[in-house]
């Protein structure tokens, strides 16, 4: 089979019509705000997850303490002061640029400091940018842009992270954006659209550092390579744009340097080389670990996404074998037709880069999810006459019939750890999956390879209903009963329930320490109650009357034998057990006074 190159719509296509051009919108918008939002508002399926991990609740909390710096601010000097140096419990905390602290900041002062209003701007950003990927592909490749964005809101990676209070989608989705506006120019040559490689990547670097503008440099660079046309980075090379991108990141890196004359050794040096180089951060992962990350990022469409880009790497290597028959054919003789090759690189050299870091965490290759989307909605566009092989198409299927088996198997899971379960739900959640397989494969033999985004859609659907319960939606209430799911998963994996049943015991300035917990569980009741709590560990131990929250069991129910170091710390102090938190293996005490 050869190779198909990615065409534009050819010449003298009937143009849709403005109802249809309408309904198509409103199919985007509906999705897209379903998946990136559904079970993230109280609006529309309620806030049901707390912050998660360690990363989110800290953000969450810098983003709260810069707010209050801002707020206490009497002149314009003062508060813009404020928004320089991110705090966390009163210390600088120079990790990360300002980006999202700012964001999240702005949203806490239109919303209120919640944990869902921690997560607006990561969700704001995916939508602006599958939106813009949607109005890309229909200005420049009309046919699959609806599946494009479609694919890129309803994939795993994309609405896992659309929904993290972090830094990581604060710089794929400019990233992204920046890439398409310079694809733009180069179909073109307008430098309106040369205007959006600088300034998306200026803000990508306000979010995460020089990674941003070094991926962009990387991936122009290697499709001049691949082409052979190098005058194209020279003509990338335009002073506007160089003076917009400084003159939006210096004046931050210049203030936050005179703030924090420390900053220059600890952002650059050891939150960017020694994180590349080093296994510092105990972040150490085996070389095809984002192999792993990539096909679990593009669920449910990884089959597709794989065949999609293996489709697009055999078409880049018949342009560059014609480009090698014929020297002087050096630039498209039609628009779209390096088209393939710059969605390939931009795919793949995240990855790999990454790949070769000693520090690997999954956001880090998140900027290579939207052009794997985009190749399979151009894909899926392409094989709607043909259809597709039936091996991939099953592929398909099964890979769908696997997910949503794992999703109505997860809360047995959380619940009782690698215990097999009953054939009940074995049973259950088997039908189910092979009720979603079989779907699939009756509508795309009845109606074609156009109604697959749907169908695919409709299941993911139902999966998050299923995980986030029905309701609320605008004011209508939840249906109760359909929530036990997320509440199992908030109490297992957030620290929100127990910083509330906390407020039960003591007050929100009363002292809570902890011994032992993960770094979420510090982290997470330290935002909740708006201040840190005590580290034993690190901290000592209060003299006063405090909480403690103590981690006894492990994975599987393992004892942590915790129990006799609690004793050593506490010399003799009184203390009594209040209530147990199975879920999260911790037992929380009452300590008395010294």
């Amino acid at each position: 089979m050869q190779p198909i190159a990615l065409d534009a719509p050819e010449p003298g296509r009937s143009q849709p019509t403005r109802r249809a051009v309408a309904a198509e919108a409103s199919v985007f918008l509906a999705f897209a705000i379903f998946f990136l939002a559904y079970g993230l508002t109280p609006l529309l399926g309620g806030d049901g997850l707390g912050l998660v991990g360690a990363d989110e609740p800290r953000y969450a909390q810098i983003a709260h303490e810069m707010l209050v710096r801002f707020d206490s601010a009497h002149t314009l000097k003062d508060r813009l002061s404020a928004c320089v140096t991110p705090y966390l419990y009163g210390h600088p905390w120079l990790e990360k640029p300002a980006l999202y602290y700012w964001r999240a900041m702005f949203t806490f002062q239109d919303f209120g400091v919640h944990d869902w209003s921690a997560r607006l701007p990561s969700t704001s950003f995916a939508f602006v940018m599958a939106a813009l990927i949607y109005l890309h592909m229909r200005r420049f490749r009309r046919g699959g842009h609806l599946d494009a964005a479609l694919i890129t809101v309803a994939c795993a990676g994309i609405i896992g992270f659309a929904r993290g209070a972090s830094t990581d989608m604060q710089m794929a989705a400019p990233l992204a954006i920046g890439l398409l506006g310079w694809y733009a120019w180069y179909e073109t040559g307008s430098k309106f659209w040369l205007f959006d490689i600088y300034f998306f990547t200026g803000v990508a670097t306000l979010a995460k550092g020089p990674v941003a503008p070094f991926l962009a440099m990387l991936i122009v660079a290697s499709f001049a390579f691949l082409r052979r046309e190098w005058r194209i980075v020279w003509r990338s090379f335009w002073w506007p744009g160089v003076v917009l991108y400084f003159a939006m990141v210096l004046p931050w890196f210049i203030a936050v340097q005179h703030q924090n004359p420390t900053f220059f050794r600890e952002f650059f040096l050891e939150h960017n080389l020694e994180r590349f180089a080093t296994d510092r951060y105990q972040h150490v992962q085996p070389i095809w670990y984002y192999l792993v990350v990539v096909i679990l990022a593009m669920m449910p469409w990884t089959v597709l996404a794989g065949r999609a880009l293996v489709d697009g790497i055999l078409t880049s290597v018949a342009e560059w074998r014609l480009r090698r028959l014929n020297p002087k054919r050096r630039v498209p003789k039609r628009p779209g037709d390096a088209f393939p090759e710059f969605l390939v690189l931009w795919a793949l050299i995240p990855i790999v880069f990454f790949s070769f870091s000693q520090s690997k965490l999954p956001g880090y290759i998140l900027p290579s999810i939207p052009p794997l989307a985009i190749l399979t909605g151009d894909y899926l566009y392409r094989r709607r006459k043909p259809g597709l092989n039936r091996w991939v198409l099953l592929g398909h299927a099964l890979l769908c019939a696997v997910m949503t088996m794992f999703a109505l198997l997860l809360p047995w899971f959380v619940a009782h750890g690698a215990k097999m379960p009953p054939l009940r739900w074995l049973g259950i959640a088997a039908v189910s999956a092979a009720g979603a397989a079989l779907l699939i494969l009756i509508v795309v033999k009845g109606y074609g390879v156009a109604r697959l985004r749907i169908v695919t859609s409709g299941i993911l659907v139902v999966l998050l209903f299923f995980l986030y319960g029905v309701g609320p939606f605008f004011g209508i209430p939840a249906v109760g009963a359909t929530k036990r799911v997320i509440h199992l998963l908030d109490r297992a994996y957030s620290a929100r329930p127990l910083a509330d049943r906390l407020l039960t015991f003591a007050p929100a300035d009363a002292t809570v320490a902890v011994f032992r917990v993960r770094r979420d569980v510090e982290y997470g009741l330290s935002f909740y109650r708006n201040r840190q709590v005590i580290n034993y560990e690190q901290d000592g131990v209060p003299d006063g009357q405090h909480l403690l929250v103590v981690r006894v069991t492990g994975r599987n129910g393992v004892d942590l034998h915790t129990t006799a170091a609690l004793e050593e710390y506490l010399e003799g102090r009184h203390y009594e057990q209040l209530f147990t938190w199975p879920e999260q293996g911790l037992v929380v005490y009452m300590v008395g006074s010294r």
